[in-house]
């Protein structure tokens, strides 16, 4: 900062830089409190295609996939368990006792394309409650690599 002695009387050129570091501190504060409140999304785990696509990869019975498929002329959907028909109602105990003795406790869901995405997050919803710890989405291209 530089001051003027004398009695000259003229305008300074300076800028004042004190208001421009209060705005810039208000706005820091600012962006401090708005990142955490941002919301998060919904936290996904995708399995990855095979390295070799040659060799053909089998499904392991450590490997639980729940399926909601689309039945045509009915609104709610069908659900299945590695390829055994389970009702909506069955879901939650049925998960309850897979998982009950496993320290490995990942899930897959696969939904058709026809299927509501809200039927897919209460199968989500229903993994969780059956203290599933990481549930994954299998999407239609990594089917075709299986």
């Amino acid at each position: 900062m530089a001051f003027s002695m004398g009695g000259g009387g003229g305008y300074s050129s300076d800028i004042n830089m004190t208001p421009m570091i209060d705005i810039l501190l208000v706005l820091l504060i600012i962006f401090m409190v708005i990142v955490p409140t941002v919301p998060k999304g919904l936290d996904a785990l995708v399995p990855q295609p095979p390295k070799d696509p040659t060799k053909q990869q089998t499904p392991t019975d450590r490997t639980i996939v729940v399926q909601v498929l689309s039945k045509p002329g009915q609104r709610e959907p069908a659900y299945k368990i590695n390829e055994t028909d389970y009702l909506k109602a069955q879901l939650l105990p049925k998960l309850t006792e897979i998982y009950a003795n496993r320290a490995e406790r990942v899930m897959f869901v696969r939904g058709d394309d026809d299927v509501n995405f809200a039927y897919v997050a209460e199968v989500i919803d229903i993994g969780k409650a059956a203290n599933v710890d990481h549930i994954g989405l299998m999407t239609p291209k990594i089917q075709l690599g299986q």
